[in-house]
């Protein structure tokens, strides 16, 4: 007998071609806006949320992680991986997927894909810290490394900052090939580089986006100027790098989650006891982010779970009265609670 699951059962889904169509629905910068406006409004109230560094299981071939959160009354995670040779396969590096659940009852409230929705909100983050810690008048940004994350970074920073022009660098000039394609008619200048040394020039932001899982000197110190800002967004595991020690040390740094980034962003190379600044202080008023026009700022964004959270939130609150989500039957709802098997024997053929 086929018994119809109950409205409890249900659960709001959002699948690829849903987010892809809410994307269009709202509009790309409308969209990185309002991503932002989320994650600072988070990050505006960060000592109620849990916080822990992610639960990675590493391999050889990339790594695998959880990123939990809760601010008491909403409970989130995402699911991701990350393995860079996965684009030899014609496989994404990165994929994940993200929940949300009510706190008082354990129950799911949205599912949703999240390897769309984690490229929105990776650059929405960068474009909200830059617009505090970016010198005045900022206009061009270099972009090392043109692959998936690259023209998100861009058009948030248009979007954001203000940004008029951004100037493409990749080891492999089929991608920054790609991404100016993409980026054609978007309403920057776009310029492509033979070298990460030519994409800098002119540029106040800086920003670092490779894939390779080692420790590398993507900028060295005499490619960084005085008074830029970096957006360091390639670290994301232990034994990744991409900046030159001098540059840390010659920088403010400012940093989600510190506990997670000595473990995986740039800063794994200093001292554990080496200065860095909470991001969300800046944002309480705590401490000042640029104070200088000479200032060097760098922020070491490794990802942290509590982006993710303000992400899925802003996809809840925007999905309604849509059709781009589906409800998904996730629930065992029996009649009596105590009698989950009963409900099970009731719907035997």
């Amino acid at each position: 007998m086929t018994i119809a699951p109950s409205e409890k059962a249900y659960v709001p889904f959002v699948s690829v071609d849903h987010m892809m169509k809410l994307v269009h629905h709202i509009g790309m910068e409308p969209m990185l806006r309002g991503l932002a406006e989320y994650i600072e409004a988070d990050f505006r109230r960060w000592n109620l949320f849990d916080k822990t560094p992610r639960i990675a299981s590493h391999s050889e071939e990339g790594v695998i992680e959880l990123m939990p959160t809760s601010d008491g009354e909403v409970y989130g995670f995402k699911y991701v991986n990350g393995h860079p040779k996965n684009t030899k396969a014609g496989l994404q590096t990165v994929t994940a997927f993200g929940l949300l659940a009510n706190v008082g009852n354990g129950y799911p409230v949205l599912l949703s894909e999240m390897t769309v929705l984690t490229a929105l909100r990776t650059a929405a983050t960068s474009a909200m810290v830059a617009r505090h810690l970016a010198p005045k008048g900022t206009d061009t940004m270099a972009m090392i490394g043109a692959g998936a994350q690259s023209e998100f970074q861009s058009l948030a920073m248009k979007a954001l900052v203000g940004l008029k022009s951004v100037r493409l660098y990749d080891i492999d000039a089929a991608a920054t090939e790609k991404a100016a394609r993409n980026l054609s008619g978007m309403g920057l200048e776009v310029v492509t580089c033979r070298s990460a040394e030519a994409a800098m020039e002119g540029a106040q932001i800086i920003t670092t986006c490779t894939a390779d899982k080692q420790y590398a000197t993507i900028l060295s110190d005499n490619m960084v100027g005085s008074g830029v800002h970096i957006n360091a967004i390639g670290g994301d595991c232990p034994g990744k790098t991409e900046l030159a020690p001098a540059i840390l040390h010659r920088s403010s740094i400012f940093v989600e989650y510190p506990e997670q980034t000595r473990i995986e962003g740039e800063i794994q190379q200093l001292d554990a006891d080496h200065p860095v600044t909470e991001f969300w202080r800046v944002l309480a008023g705590e401490v000042p982010g640029r104070t200088s026009a000479e200032q060097i700022t760098l922020f070491d964004s490794v990802g942290f779970a509590i982006e993710d959270f303000s992400a899925l939130r802003y996809i809840r609150d925007h999905i309604g009265g849509t059709d781009y989500y589906r409800d998904l039957d996730l629930l065992a709802d029996p009649d009596d609670p105590r009698d989950l098997f009963g409900m099970l024997m009731r719907a035997a053929p």
